[in-house]
């Protein structure tokens, strides 16, 4: 009988909780001029993270992210780059995933582990400048530069940049490539957590090219415009992750023909049309396009 009334006084307890969440959200969206304001200068105006357990909300490009782990500046195998953006925040699976592979890249030959660009921003949303994704805490951008040196201070991080990979627009890789970038990626497609990663298309068709034996991790290796001076990781939802959408999978098979479309349409470009209409921009994200709980994260009650 105990056991029944704790059960139903939780039920009771947790019903008000969604129910004050609600409101929350509800006051926000109606406080003047919020709601028609671009999404992106309100998450941008963030500086730390909100007070809640780790959670991400909606999707990779119009979503946010509750209680978001600042990654360390500088770690055993890693450093953060260009900190004045403060976008060093993740999902904690994020801050985990950099970790396990920044430790696999410092055991390849002229690597000393990772340089990491943006993740998301301290409650993620949509950034002012820049991405359109990255917004949930699950993206990563990796620089393509082998780390050389784990003990660059801020100024130098603010200044040093990457090196291309990319040769004839895209559609081979240069001499900057190595096998060593060859085994990171694919390290990284291995990793359970891995959703997909975007790539440059030459890149795509040389791994295919080198890849032996097992090649199922080849599908997660995704070839997308530029992406030639870091390449980007997409992690899947959290396992029981509320709220978390996920793009579709990758299409079967290792993906390799359709990237050497890719290579071929770079190489065989189409003339332009001369009565092609410009494309009319994208509306701005305001706060009431995204989830619900992303009012919530950016009162941080």
């Amino acid at each position: 009988m105990g056991q029944t009334k704790r059960r139903s006084s939780r039920m009771v307890i947790r019903t008000f909780q969604r129910i004050s969440a609600g409101l929350v959200a509800s006051l926000v969206l109606a406080s003047s001029g919020v709601a028609d304001t671009p999404a992106k200068q309100l998450f941008g105006a963030q500086t730390r993270a909100s007070e809640h357990s780790p959670a991400a909300y909606g999707s990779y490009a119009k979503g946010c992210m509750a209680g978001a782990k600042q990654l360390p500046e500088t770690g055993p195998t890693w450093q953060a780059m260009r900190l004045s953006r403060n976008r060093n925040w993740g999902h904690p699976e994020a801050i985990a995933f950099i970790q396990r592979l920044s430790k696999t890249a410092a055991r390849q030959r002229g690597w000393n582990g990772l340089y990491i660009g943006d993740i998301s921003q301290p409650r993620g949303g949509p950034m002012l400048t820049g991405h359109a994704s990255h917004q949930t805490g699950l993206d990563i951008d990796i620089w393509m530069r082998p780390p050389k040196d784990l003990g660059l201070p801020a100024s130098a991080r603010e200044e040093l940049s990457s090196i291309s990979m990319r040769r004839a627009k895209g559609a081979y890789v240069n001499e900057n490539w190595t096998r060593a970038h060859h085994n990171i990626l694919k390290a990284a497609a291995s990793d359970p957590a891995v959703a997909r990663i975007f790539v440059f298309p030459g890149a795509k068709v040389q791994m295919c090219k080198d890849a032996k034996g097992d090649r199922s991790w080849l599908r997660k290796i995704r070839p997308w415009w530029g992406h030639h001076y870091h390449f980007h990781v997409r992690l899947a939802c959290p396992r029981g992750a509320r709220g978390c959408v996920d793009q579709a999978p990758p299409p079967a098979g290792d993906g390799c023909d359709a990237a050497e479309k890719w290579v071929y349409d770079i190489l065989n470009p189409r003339p332009p049309d001369p009565n092609a209409k410009p494309r009319p921009p994208k509306p701005e994200i305001v706060l009431s396009d995204l989830p619900q709980q992303c009012a919530r994260v950016l009162s941080g009650s």
